[in-house]
């Protein structure tokens, strides 16, 4: 076969890609080259050295805001462009230095350390080492041939000055911001800890399992990887907002109304026990007041709570203790009203005042009335948060049937369903097995996330792991989604995920045809609870669904392009392949050949031996075209015992050299017909190139069929190449 021709439109795209990458390169050296000659004065001194300068500063200048530009914009840092930047701003540096000083070490200098200082404090660690190295080889470079004398002590000074400044700041800034990183955290995972409590004290968390929501996302993550995390959180925090503000309105009502000193909202604990401060207002400072929990049991707030009614105490002294003030009491009167939901008490409304007369009943009342709107507004904020939490996980749902809807292959609802699983809860990690019932085993087919790769291709027995467990009893595990990696094994005790600590396989089941699962962890503790396992069940269901579909319309695709018996491409698949590949011959200006290949006199095998061993033949055949092409031929069942061969790149020449090797080596081929007997085939081949034998495939085809009943008249088992001397219509009996 006729080697290709040389890819010379890759070869120019690598090559335009490459320059591009080493302009900034030259342009850099070009640069520092010119500083080196200006500073020692070798292009000469005065306006034009002055003139010089000017030129390299607007150039440096140019490049550090094209650099720093492209910097902001980025994403993601990028070492190359880093060391771009700081190369030119300590170029910059040494310009300066020597524009002043004229010298290298002057009282200017300096600048190129407070440029090296200002690069690690932004750069990437490993670019500032390197354009230290950089600056270290070039002041080398500028003392050795910009000025005629090497004076050691000194450049081996400057180069530890730099190495220390670099590391000094490098050092300094990380541990600042890990610092800040740290406290970052702890406050967040502290004001996060308190909106939860608080949401659990108004019920507007599902119940949940044990030390379920105390405990924050992993260190690193990001909201994108825990949204469902966060859109909870800012879903309980707006929440919570409108309860204070209800309650706030209520009691700075009552208080404007009767004339009162201190009015707030206690709110009992899950237990009952203790009573904490949800609102309030009063006239005492701060420091006048207690923060809490308060016992549930003792003075007043124990006795309104114990009676179901509301309780008033008048002329207080002022060594009566009221729990919420640090000192003397400063009320003379008091009263607690019960807050109840649906008649269970789940709350204190406290008023006090200043004034000497004790409450009236209709004081009473409109505190009780107060009470009541306090607890429909929590009510009414519950069942608000909760529908909202319904809407937000259909929505999810919704998002994960269109994605998975619009996905069309195996792998595309794979990563749709991985996709959707990160919208629903924080996954870190996955992975998807298929199940191979012929053998009984899985296959981990993909892994994506944090962890290792190496799982990819992997296959373990069905008798061991949670994987093999889950699809068997069609229920995920493990409970809970509580994994330990010591006493559970997910694929085999010689595959395992990395470690977390919440895993959870989801069956995939079709109609009672197992599929695979689908692996999930998490680095954040209890991250699949009663909420995000239903979510996640069900988008199980879903992505079965879609992965059957996908199987399915990958083998209808099978059956339309290919050849049932040889698993070549058939006719139809064969005619589009052809016509694509005579566009990009003409489009290219290639040579393109096709071959015809016959067996010969099949019939006669047929005949003698039956269609079951003619089609072992064709099976022969087919093989032998299938290893002998190349990657870029096509080789189609054209119908019967006829193969077609489009082979791109390849002339006349290296055509019939394919030709002649599938003949012969067909030729030398012997088949086994049963009991004994052994059959020997032969086949002919026509063979047609364009541009000479047609411009249009109907045309190429007919002149390889024209060569092909050649060889066919000429006695068979040969190769024929097509000539104008040929006739197309030629016609010969196999």
């Amino acid at each position: 076969m006729a080697p290709s021709d040389p890819p010379l439109v890759p070869f120019f795209v690598a090559l335009h890609r490459g320059s591009r990458r080493a302009l900034p390169l030259f342009a850099l050296l070009g640069v520092a080259c010119l500083v080196g000659a200006l500073g020692s004065g070798r292009l000469g001194a005065g306006s034009l050295a002055n003139a010089g300068f000017g030129l390299v500063g607007l150039a440096i200048a140019g490049a550090l805001g094209v650099g720093a530009h492209r910097r902001t914009r980025a994403v993601e840092q990028n070492l190359r462009r880093d060391v771009e930047v700081g190369a030119w701003l300590v170029l910059g540096a040494y310009a300066a230095a020597l524009y002043v000083d004229r010298t290298i070490g002057g009282a200017t200098y300096p600048l190129v350390y407070v440029a090296l200082g200002l690069l690690c404090a932004f750069a990437h660690p490993v670019s500032a080492t390197l354009v230290v190295a950089i600056s270290v080889a070039f002041e080398a470079l500028l003392v050795t041939f910009a000025f005629d004398a090497l004076v050691g002590a000194e450049l081996v000074h400057h180069a530890l000055f730099m190495i220390a400044i670099a590391a000094v700041n490098l050092l300094s800034l990380r541990l600042e911001v890990a610092r800040l990183r740290k406290v970052s955290v702890a406050q967040l995972d502290t004001e996060r800890d308190k909106l939860r409590e608080e949401a659990r004290h108004y019920r507007l968390l599902r119940p949940t399992s044990p030390n379920e929501g105390t405990s924050a996302p992993a260190e690193g993550t990001t909201s994108r990887e825990n949204g469902a995390v966060c859109t909870d959180d800012r879903l309980i925090r707006s929440g919570i907002e409108e309860i204070q503000l209800s309650v706030l309105f209520a009691l700075r009502l009552l208080r404007q109304s009767l004339g009162l000193h201190t009015a707030m909202l206690l709110w009992l604990n899950e237990r009952g026990t203790k009573l904490r401060i949800s609102e309030l207002v009063s006239d005492a400072d701060d420091e006048e007041l207690r923060e809490g929990p308060f016992s549930a049991a003792d003075g007043i707030l124990g006795m309104a709570l114990a009676q179901r009614a509301p309780v008033s105490i008048g002329q207080l002294k002022s060594q009566y203790v009221l729990p919420y003030y640090q000192d003397a009491c400063p009320a003379q009167t008091v009263c607690a009203v019960p807050v109840f939901q649906h008649g269970v008490v789940r709350g204190v409304l406290v008023v006090d005042s200043a004034r000497v007369e004790p409450f009236s009943r209709a004081d009473e009342e409109l505190c009780e009335q107060a009470a009541r709107f306090c607890a429909r507004a929590i009510e009414n904020e519950r069942v608000f948060v909760q529908l909202e939490r319904t809407r937000l996980e259909q929505a999810k749902l919704y998002r994960a049937a269109d994605r998975l809807g619009a996905a069309k292959t195996e792998q595309e609802v794979v990563e749709a369903g991985v996709l959707c699983a990160r919208d629903i809860a924080a996954v870190d990690f996955a992975a998807f097995t298929a199940y191979d019932k012929h053998d009984d085993s899985h296959l981990i087919c993909a892994v994506s996330g944090d962890g290792p790769r190496a799982l990819e291709g992997k296959r373990f027995a069905s008798n061991t792991g949670l994987c093999a467990m889950a699809l068997r009893n069609r229920h995920a595990l493990p409970y809970r989604g509580d994994y330990d990696a010591g006493q559970q094994t997910v694929f085999s005790k010689e595959l395992a995920p990395p470690e977390m600590p919440s895993l959870l396989v989801l069956p995939l089941v079709v109609h009672d045809e197992a599929l695979g699962t689908l692996v999930l962890g998490s680095r954040r503790a209890h991250a699949f609870d009663d909420t995000a396992r239903g979510l996640l069940e069900v988008l199980g269901s879903h992505l079965a669904v879609s992965l059957s579909n996908a199987r399915m319309v990958k083998r209808l695709e099978e059956q339309a392009t290919t050849d049932g018996l040889t698993g070549l491409l058939n006719k139809r698949a064969m005619l589009e392949t052809a016509v694509a590949k005579l566009n990009a011959a003409k489009r290219f200006a290639r040579p393109l050949s096709v071959l015809v290949c016959d067996i010969d006199l099949f019939k006669r095998v047929n005949d003698t031996y039956g269609h079951d061993i003619g089609d072992v033949v064709i099976q022969q055949l087919a093989q032998l075209h299938e290893s002998m092409k190349r990657a870029t031929d096509s080789v189609a069942r054209f119908g019967g015992e006829e193969f077609v061969t489009i082979c791109e790149q390849t002339d006349e020449h290296g055509a019939l050299l394919l030709a002649e090797r599938i003949r012969e080596e067909f030729g030398r081929t012997t088949i086994h017909a049963g009991d004994g007997r052994e059959i020997v085939c032969t086949c002919s081949v026509g063979v047609a190139t364009y541009p000479a034998a047609g411009q249009s495939w109907e045309d190429l085809f007919k002149a390889a069929d024209a060569a092909l009943y050649a060889s066919k008249r000429g006695g068979r088992n040969r190769t024929t190449a097509w000539t104008p001397r040929l006739r197309a219509d030629g016609h010969a009996a196999a």
